[in-house]
Order: C-alpha cells, then structure tokens, then sequence
C-alpha cells in the first residue's frame, strides 16, 4: 500500500511520518484491497487546543473510506483515526462478503 503524506502550511518531522506510515500501514490487516492511503496533516488558527487535524482517505477497490479528527497531537489524532477505520474497513470486507 502506498501511503502519501501532506502537511498543510508546515512541515511535518521524520518521527511524525514514519508513526503515521507504520500505524496507517497496519490497515491493511483489515482489508486486502487498499490500494493507497492518503493523509492529510493541518493546524487550524484558531484558539481550541485541539488544533491539529489529520483527514486520512483510505483508497480500496471500488470505493473509499474517510474519517477526520481533531486533536492536541497528531499522533493522538493518528491514533483515533486508526480504530476508525478499522472498522470502516472490516465493515467493508464483510459488505463484500455478503454479496
């Protein structure tokens, strides 16, 4: 699977795209199918302490799955996102069981 990374208006450190390629690349345990996965990294201006933002688009055959969180950190964010889908995957695979 191929995992591209973008960080809007900065630039994200080594340590932060190396979490996000291993943990991002853990989904492929749920599916068979994903062909790419596409991370998207943004820092709002404004006041909230959870201003850091992370949009993952999760590209599988036929169709794909997103999920956005909001957070403190980005791996804190990286981290929900991962249990998100996860499920949005497994829900998937058993979707196209079914037919």
């Amino acid at each position: 699977m191929e995992i591209k990374i973008n960080a809007v208006g900065f630039s994200a450190s080594a340590q932060l795209e190396d979490f996000i390629q291993k943990k991002i690349g853990k989904l492929e345990k749920y599916h068979d199918a994903i062909i790419n996965a596409e991370v998207t990294l943004k820092l709002e201006k404004d006041d909230n302490l959870e201003n850091k933002v992370v949009e993952v688009i999760v590209g599988i055959k036929g169709q794909d799955v997103f999920a956005k969180k909001n957070a403190k950190k980005f791996e804190e964010a990286v981290d929900e996102l991962y249990d998100v889908l996860k499920r949005q995957l497994v829900k998937a695979k058993e979707k196209e069981r079914a037919n």
